[in-house]
Parts: C-alpha cells; structure tokens; sequence
C-alpha cells in the first residue's frame, strides 16, 4: 500500500505520517512535508524517486506527472489499466492526503502580486480531483479533522465505499472553494469585485429544523469560521427565522461600539431601542417603545446580560437574547422559561464580521454589490442646513435613530428620545406613511414625542413630513439630502424652529 501526502497545512501531519507507517503504507511526499516528516522519523520516499524526475521551475512542477495520476487514476476493475499500469511500472497510490498552498494568508499579508501568483497550487488541486475521481479505489484526505477518523477506520477495516465517498464530496468542496477565492480575489483585483462570475462560498455550521416555514429545508453557512468564533449556543437552537432576526438586532446594537446598547427585533424589524447608563437599563427603555411586538420577539445585548436583567427580561416571553456574555446568575434565572434560547460571542460586547460584499436572492439569479456601511463620522460630519444648531443630547439621539433607520427597511422613518426609541415607522410605500404610521404606534403606546429626534434613511421629497414632524413635537431632524425641493425643506426646519441636518449619503434597505 502506497501513501501519497503533500501538505501546506501540516498540522498532524507527522502524528498522521507515522499512523500509515505503522499500519504499513509506504510514504510518498514532496518538498517540506517530506523534510517534516522525515526529521520525525518516518520512512518516506521523495516523489521524485518515483516520477524519476526532479521537481523542476522553482518548485512549479513536481507531481504533475503519470506516475503519480496513472498511480492514483487507474481503475482495479479494469483489466485494461491494470495492464497499462504494469507495463509502465506505475505502482497504486491507495491514498492521497493534499492540502492547499495558502493562497488566502498569502492576499492577507501582502499586495505583491508576484508572491501572490507563486501561491496558486497547480500540483495540489490536480491530485486532489484525481484521487476525489477514483475514490472507489483511493482513499483522498484533504481536511485536517479527518485524520483521526481515517486512521480509525483503517485500523478497523471500515474504509468503505460510502466513506469515502465522503471524503470525495468534501475534497470538490476543497477545490471548488480554493478556484472561487481565486477567481474571485483576481476580479476583485483587476475588475473591481465585478468579473463575469461571481462565487459565494460558505461553510455549513448546522441544518436548522427547517427553513422559514415547516416545509422547507434549511441550513445555516458561515465566512472564515465567524460563527464558530463568534456564536455560542448557552441554550437551545438556533432556527433559520432566528438567524435572521438575531442579524437585525445584532447589527443595529453593535454599530454603537461599547455604549451598553439594547435592540428589540421583532420579524426582521427593530420595535425598541435604547441607550443608557448600562443594559439593564437600556433594554427597560427599549421595551416601552412597542412591548406589544416585543412579545415573542429577539434581544440583542451590547454588554453582559446580570441576572438583575434576566430576571427583568424573563417578565414578557421573549424567543431569542443574544448577547457579548451571560453571567451565571443570568443563565440559571433564564432556566425558569424553557423555551428561550440564548446565544453569546464570548466577549463583553457583540461584534459583527463586517462581511465586505452583499447580496441578495431574487428569481433566477441574485443582486450583488459592496456591503453598505453606516460610518460613526456620517452623524458627526452631517452638515447643519437650519439656523438652529442641535444640542449634545439632540445630537446623539440624531446618530441613534440615523443608524437605527440605515439598518432598518426603506421606507423608515426614526424617532429617537434621550437616547432610546420612541417611534419607528418601517416598510412602508410612502415616507410621510411610514413617519405618521410611526406617530401613530407613539401615541397608542402613550409616548411622548415632544423633544425628539427624527431620522430618516433617504431624503424628505417635500416639506410635509417636516411639518407633520413639528406637529408632533420635533426638535431636530437628520437625513441624507438630496431632493429637488431641499430648499422647501429648508425653509420649513427653519420656519418651525427645528435643527436640520444633511450627511448627503442614503442608506436604503430592501
């Protein structure tokens, strides 16, 4: 039995190595894997030993050779390989084990673009795809985690079929995802992120139960291990409408930094917000904005939840609170609902990933664009249009409901009072529907509107909702800019004394 092993990520490999040794595999290996596992002292041939030719081009080729791929190619059912092969004198290779040059850490750490290119693998996808083709005869091995199992199954005779057809799937997913980050860093390089083809890969973290509804099948994927970075689950499961939802909260809540920010999510959409002097406190302030819709509704945490606080959380049934940590006293009192799932990041306060691109399904194909960011200097950098200029507490309720609206759906329109949440009017066709929608919500919560800021994510098209918004109370308004009729707007502000502010950047959400 022939072992064919090649690695750039050579954790476990000499453990790995020494395992076939022992089990009788003869060794096949190249360049510094071989060095490696040489030095631990296993027996192993240098390839060129069995190509007869040495590595050649600075390294570019070495394995690209019909002794290695008629040795892992050929077909044992078949009289005519099995006589090709003798007459050539290639010898099986029973199993391969080949993991990529790093081409990722490589674009990670330098822009030359030289180096870049001598870190496209040539050799490596080649064995790959030929032992993951062959797998009823050769066992291929690309993932790191599989060692122990491989080496299990060798050891008990449970090497079949099915196995490694297994491992076939994931060495495609191997290489299908290494051509992708290629291509797709190559575009981004040369033709601005936009090429001809555009791949999104993703890693499978778990099956949900289903997907939005029963009948659907669902999973959930992840970029460069996010998820198993950043999302404990500290009890139950998580559900696909649950991702979702934990996605809207926890962008609105962490786009504050480390201030102990509370959003309340309820079907994709925030129904309280808050910022004071610590959660708690916080997360009373959000609730009394819509306790109704925050029913049954997801919590994102900036901070640690006490069990002061879930003892305060645990008086509405709430679906989800997802949080930088929990503290002890926290998860016990939340032992007391058995249907609330928690989930943390490990870490005083949420994080995101920051994800540079987005994109979105639509029947056939999907949309594709950079992801949109709603920068901390667009509040402070936001040009006064009025004659009244903001005070310190207008304006930080002007960045709570700017940020707030920017995460939200388009139409939206936001309003903020000493820093929390009083109103939100979402989704709708029509701003001055979505601002008089959001009064309306106000008032049948008994809210007092008087004194608050208003934000919305793309421009007023005519002073109306300036004028309905000073009516209501209004002191100071914050948007994008940008109409024709920006001077009417203007005027208004100014006519009913409100503080008005441009950032001259839109942030629709659809």
């Amino acid at each position: 039995m022939r072992a064919l092993i090649s690695v750039s990520d050579k954790t476990g490999i000499v453990d790995f190595a020494k395992e076939l040794d022992a089990l009788g595999y003869e060794i096949v290996s190249t360049g510094g894997t071989l060095k490696v596992i040489k030095e631990a002292g296993v027996n192993a041939l240098d390839i060129s030993e069995v190509t007869k030719f040495p590595e050649m081009l600075d390294g570019r080729v070495k394995t690209l050779n019909p002794m290695v791929h008629g040795g892992i190619l050929y077909r044992s059912d078949l009289d005519t390989h099995k006589a090709t092969v003798k007459e050539h004198g290639i010898e099986r290779i029973d199993l391969v084990c080949v993991n990529l040059y790093p081409f990722k850490e490589t674009i990670a750490q330098t822009d030359n673009f030289d180096e870049i290119i001598e870190n496209i693998d040539i050799g490596g996808p080649a064995m790959v795809r030929s032992a993951a083709k062959n797998f009823a005869d050769v066992t291929i091995v690309t993932d790191v985690e599989d060692y122990e199992e491989v080496i299990a199954r060798l050891k008990n005779g449970a090497n079949d079929m099915d196995f490694r057809r297994s491992l076939m799937i994931k060495a495609y997913e191997h290489t299908a995802a290494y051509d992708s980050m290629i291509a797709n860093y190559m575009n981004g390089r040369f033709n601005g992120g936009f090429g001809q083809k555009q791949f999104i890969v993703g890693e499978k973290v778990q099956d949900t139960r289903y997907g939005e509804n029963p009948h659907q099948k669902g999973a959930l994927y992840q970029f460069d291990k996010h998820f198993d970075q950043n999302f404990t689950a500290v009890k139950g499961e998580a559900s696909f409408n649950n991702m979702t939802d934990i996605n809207g909260a926890l962008k609105i809540a962490a786009s504050f930094g480390k201030e102990p920010a509370v959003c309340i999510v309820k079907h994709g959409n925030p129904c309280g917000f808050a910022i004071k002097e610590d959660v708690k406190a916080s997360y009373e302030e959000a609730l009394k904005c819509d306790p109704v819709s925050a029913f049954g509704g997801v919590v994102a945490v900036n901070g640690v939840v006490t069990g002061e606080l879930a003892q305060k959380m645990n008086e509405i049934f709430l679906e989800v609170v997802i949080a930088g940590d929990f503290d002890a006293e926290a998860v016990e009192e939340f032992e007391k609902k058995k249907r609330i799932k928690l989930f943390k990041q490990n870490a005083k306060h949420l994080v995101t990933a920051k994800d540079p691109v987005d994109f979105k399904h639509i029947d056939g194909g999907f949309v594709f664009q950079d992801s949109d960011c709603i920068c901390d200097n667009e509040v402070k950098n936001a040009i006064q249009k009025s004659t009244k200029a903001a005070d310190e507490q207008e304006m930080k309720d002007l960045e709570i409901a700017y940020k707030v609206a920017g995460l939200t759906k388009s139409n939206c329109v936001v309003y903020v009072k000493n820093s929390a949440m009083v109103a939100v009017g979402m989704g709708m066709t029509s701003r001055v529907d979505a601002a008089q929608c959001a009064l309306k919500k106000a008032r049948e919560m008994k809210l007092d509107v008087e004194g608050a800021a208003m934000a919305s994510e793309a421009f007023f098209p005519f002073r109306d909702s300036i004028d309905a918004a000073a009516e209501a109370g209004v002191k100071a308004i914050i948007e994008p800019g940008g109409s024709i009729r920006d001077d009417e707007v203007i005027e208004a502000a100014n006519e009913h004394g409100i503080s008005l502010y441009f950032t001259t950047v839109r942030h629709f959400l659809h």
